[in-house]
């Protein structure tokens, strides 16, 4: 066990999985909130499963590191009652080193539809698939095509950020980003770090001896994005607590240019015609003009706990979850998109979004750039958040000093 998750492993009030009366045994899956989309899952697997089992879900906190927090603790405190887990790709290679989740049998894997190199890469740790793909969440840029237009940028190409951040903050216009200091903030450092060909773990299977890579140059690069915005007009009011949510309303108004977000964005404007028939999509952002942008991936991956007591049933549960409807149909109901080329493949999804931004999602998926995969990242990510927040406060000197107080951290010299 990790020593991040030794001190989790408190008291936690125990539930029993049980069938109840006799009947089957019911599998508590533990979601990331959602609209209803697993839910739904669960109850037409229940239905599939033709009476061997019930799913029951139970929904997780907002925040994902709320997430990992509440399912640790129960699980170092061997609750058996956790027995499906809606994971962040965050927490994977954390969770698998604590022996919390237990990997794919190559039984089942077999049985898995085939997903998207981006998503396995999320889900392996120590050459393991230790949680099944299920949907596969990355960024793109989302722009008013008004406003390009305007603006004189050519779209059809690759832009990098210093040319979308010019191009709104001499137009009157805003670039929407998560600069709030939690974990959606480090996914963008993580980006631009990574689209400047860096790394911000070099050798994340080394642990509290890992090479962080922070203070190089294509750390330089990503601060100097980060200064550059923070003290532009484009940047919004409210930039030092921005989120995936609150940039959705100011791209809606006569001051919407840009925005990096996640695969939601066009179902969410669905209901605005005036925004949806002006709304562009476009790769990601070069950090570096001419070096390809990695964009930011996220996703859940669906773990089977050690602790569980239906082990067996469980991977039929999980067999179904990600089926390539299931994938598909949950893309539908959220907007969060499948894992698997199977699941693009679904006829409501074609129908419900336009071919390009389908294909654009799907190659999105295989440049992002994943978070590292070490059972030390909640660790860093929370160094990070303390030495780049805010926005504002990033200049060059950053990297160095954050680089310095993450391996602090890692070493047990500093609290955070």
């Amino acid at each position: 066990m990790t020593g991040s998750l030794a001190v989790l492993a408190t008291a936690a009030g125990l539930l029993t999985a049980c069938g109840g009366n006799g009947g089957p045994p019911t599998l508590i899956w533990y979601t990331n909130p959602d609209p209803g989309g697993q839910a739904a899952i669960a109850a037409r697997c229940t239905a599939a499963s033709n009476g061997a089992y019930k799913i029951e879900t139970q929904v997780l906190p907002q925040d994902a590191t709320e997430q990992r927090v509440q399912l640790a603790r129960r699980l170092a405190a061997n609750d058996s009652s956790i027995d499906l887990m809606s994971l962040d790709p965050a927490f994977t290679a954390e969770f698998a080193a604590a022996d919390f989740v237990v990997p794919v049998p190559q039984s089942v894997q077999q049985k898995l539809p085939q997903a998207f190199k981006g998503a396995v890469t999320a889900s392996t740790w120590d050459n393991k698939l230790v949680v099944a793909p299920f949907w596969s969440n990355v960024q793109a840029l989302w722009y008013r095509k008004s406003f390009a237009q305007k603006a004189g940028l050519d779209m059809s190409k690759p832009v990098t950020w210093d040319q979308i951040i010019k191009a709104a903050a001499d137009n009157g216009g805003t670039v929407g980003v998560q600069a709030d200091k939690y974990e959606g903030y480090v996914v963008w450092i993580n980006a631009l770090v990574m689209g400047a060909g860096g790394n911000l773990v070099t050798d994340p299977n080394a642990g509290v001896d890992a090479n962080v890579d922070v203070n190089s140059q294509a750390g330089e690069d990503a601060a100097k994005v980060i200064d550059t915005l923070a003290h532009s007009k484009a940047a919004e009011p409210d930039l030092s607590v921005s989120n995936e949510g609150t940039v959705l309303a100011p791209f809606a108004t006569d001051k919407g240019a840009f925005q990096v977000n996640w695969t939601f964005i066009y179902s969410n404007y669905a209901t605005d015609k005036a925004t949806l028939n002006d709304l562009g999509w476009a790769p990601y952002p070069e950090t570096v003009q001419g070096q390809p942008s990695r964009p930011p991936y996220g996703g859940i991956g669906i773990g089977v706990s050690s602790t569980s007591t239906h082990q067996d049933l469980d991977w039929q549960a999980v067999e179904c979850i990600t089926s390539p409807d299931n994938q598909g149909q949950y893309a539908v109901d959220t907007g969060n998109m499948p894992s698997s080329q199977a699941g693009y493949a679904y006829d409501k999804l074609k129908k419900a979004y336009p071919a390009s931004l389908l294909q654009l999602f799907q190659q999105e998926v295989d440049d992002a750039g994943p978070r590292p995969l070490t059972p030390y990242w909640s660790d860093i990510s929370s160094a990070l958040q303390n030495s780049w927040h805010p926005a504002s406060s990033v200049s060059s000197s950053t990297p160095a000093s954050s680089q310095t107080y993450i391996q602090q951290v890692l070493e047990g010299k500093k609290l955070l």
